[in-house]
């Protein structure tokens, strides 16, 4: 085996390297930007380039990067390591590691199809395949992306006739760039959160596409909100911060959303099924298509996933990493005070999650 479970992660002992480390090390190579997967702390990171401006606004200038292209590789301590689209957000990748003949594969966040933010994930033939199963369960199927924007865009243009402003709920980073790309400037002006605001910028950085958004913080004075959409951080929701807005209309962006209460325990108007993570049929596709020996479960029902792929004739082993998923991702990329919308648009870097 190339890699081991430890205390601090996923550890490969040949290279001196963790790989998504749960706490700080020496050498972490991450899958992506998210906090959960890259903390604070570490000597040195290596990551795809992608998500290079990403990393740099959440990390200490003093921190040591290393930027691989998708499919570049470099080899430590005799092992080739390569990162390859993983499709979960901007720069995210998965991470490649081979070892005289053996290859082993950490997912990292991923999900199957196309997004206009991010490269696609590609299956990658492998020995062994770390997986997550955040939705790993089989009442999780998404739709496909247009049917979901078309509905967004449709609750948008009734909540602007009846004269409500809109109100857009999606973690700041990888979420809510993918909610923008979706939305239909025609319909009317587009803002943004102190938290979105900053991701997206990193992401017109990157060389993505964003419709032209306006920082709510930028705007003195009385302002018609009328008509206008807000995309937020899912912890502005009840805050002080939404009564400038008037009379508004509230929606949650989520892979929760298929779940029957979540938007009535959430407290929104409206509910669309979101994510950026695998769903059953993609996860079980997944499987499938890089044939490994061995499946290492993690990240959510790891029980469930473990149990059906072994009845399938896989050998799946679940992977104690501890629990992780969507609800994570939209705490860590809040704000830590999203009443204070003059606050310093940074993203968040306190932990780690759709």
């Amino acid at each position: 085996m190339i890699l081991e479970s430890t205390p601090n992660g996923l550890y490969c002992s040949q290279g001196g390297f963790y790989v998504d480390p749960s706490r700080p090390v020496r050498r972490a190579v991450v899958s992506h930007a998210h906090t959960d997967h890259a903390r604070w702390g570490s000597r040195h990171y290596l990551a795809a380039s992608p998500s290079e401006h990403l990393l740099r606004m959440r990390m200490s200038d003093e921190v040591e990067f290393q930027f691989l292209n998708y499919g570049e590789s470099v080899t430590i301590g005799g092992v080739k390591v390569s990162f390859h689209p993983a499709g979960h957000m901007l720069g995210s990748a998965q991470v490649r590691l081979e070892h005289r003949g053996r290859v082993e594969v950490v997912t990292g966040d991923y999900k199957l199809g196309p997004d206009p933010t991010c490269e696609s994930w590609e299956p990658i033939r492998c020995h062994l395949l770390v997986t997550e199963s955040t939705f790993g369960l089989p009442i999780y199927r998404w739709e496909p992306d247009h049917v979901t924007t078309t509905a967004i865009n449709d609750w948008w243009r009734e909540s602007r006739d009846a004269g409500k402003c809109c109100l857009l709920y999606g973690y700041a980073v990888g979420k809510s760039q993918r909610l923008l790309a979706g939305l239909d400037p025609e319909i009317g002006p587009i803002y943004t959160h102190g938290a979105v605001e900053k991701g997206t910028e990193a992401y017109r950085q990157s060389g993505v596409a964003m419709p032209a958004t306006t920082y709510v913080g930028s705007i003195e004075g009385k302002h018609d909100w009328k008509g206008g959409m807000v995309v937020a951080v899912p912890s502005a929701h009840g805050t002080p911060w939404m009564r400038k807005f008037g009379r508004v209309s509230t929606a949650m962006a989520s892979g929760w959303m298929a779940v029957r209460g979540s938007r009535r325990r959430r407290s929104v108007d409206r509910g669309f099924v979101v994510s950026d993570h695998v769903d059953w049929p993609s996860l079980l596709q997944a499987v499938e298509a890089c044939d490994p020996e061995t499946v290492w479960v993690t990240h959510g029902y790891t029980a469930v996933v473990a149990r059906y792929l072994n009845e399938q004739g896989r050998h799946a082993e679940i992977l104690d990493s501890g629990s992780r998923g969507e609800q994570e991702e939209e705490a860590a990329t809040s704000m830590q005070s999203n009443d204070r919308e003059d606050a310093d648009p940074r993203l968040d870097d306190r932990q780690e999650p759709s």
